[in-house]
């Protein structure tokens, strides 16, 4: 009991570095680096929990251990995806995802209303995800970015205005490399 409190507790608040990029982005950004560590908040359904109420999916999925699965899965095709492009396996497998659920329109009390439905509920965290993809990519794929810090794994959606951003955060990974240079021309003399 002592060990599933404690497991629990580790994850009471997101404790992701990254928090807020759009879906897709999002569910990439649950594995990172920090001084040297790895971690993945989907090494558990205690860390999938996490995600899905950082994400605001919390009431919409049950995290267990078929959820987990599809966005540990979906997770590694998005990945595919943005680091190494679109082939035609990675866009076979992120299609298979999108197979899964469909969004459907009525007409509300307050107007039009977009509903996500899927075959499994335990995949429509992954098939949100996946839709994001899509309308990022409709949107501006070159807007989707990984880190330029070497040793950040991080992707963000880059909003700025000529589209120049290249830190995952200023404040963390952008002071690093700047650390990094200050450091090289102080060795060098320069």
């Amino acid at each position: 009991m002592q060990s599933e409190d404690r497991s629990l507790r580790r994850y009471a608040a997101d404790p992701r570095p990254l928090v807020g990029e759009p879906l897709c982005l999002d569910l990439l950004n649950t594995r990172w680096h920090d001084d040297g560590a790895h971690h993945d908040l989907l090494d558990s359904t205690e860390g999938l929990a996490v995600w899905l109420r950082s994400a605001g999916l919390d009431e919409r999925a049950a995290a267990g251990r078929a959820t987990l699965d599809a966005a540990v899965r979906t997770r590694g095709i998005l990945l595919r995806l943005v680091d190494e492009g679109p082939s035609p396996r990675s866009m076979d497998a992120l299609n298979e995802v999108l197979e899964r659920g469909a969004m459907h329109y009525r007409l509300g009390p307050g107007g039009p209303e977009e509903h996500a439905r899927t075959g499994d509920p335990a995949w429509l965290p992954s098939w949100l995800a996946a839709a994001d993809y899509l309308r990022l990519m409709a949107a501006g794929p070159e807007r989707v970015k990984p880190c330029a810090h070497p040793n950040c794994v991080l992707h963000f959606h880059d909003t700025t205005k000529n589209g120049t951003r290249r830190w995952c955060s200023m404040a963390v990974c952008g002071n690093r490399a700047k650390a990094a240079r200050h450091y090289e021309r102080a060795k060098t003399g320069r």
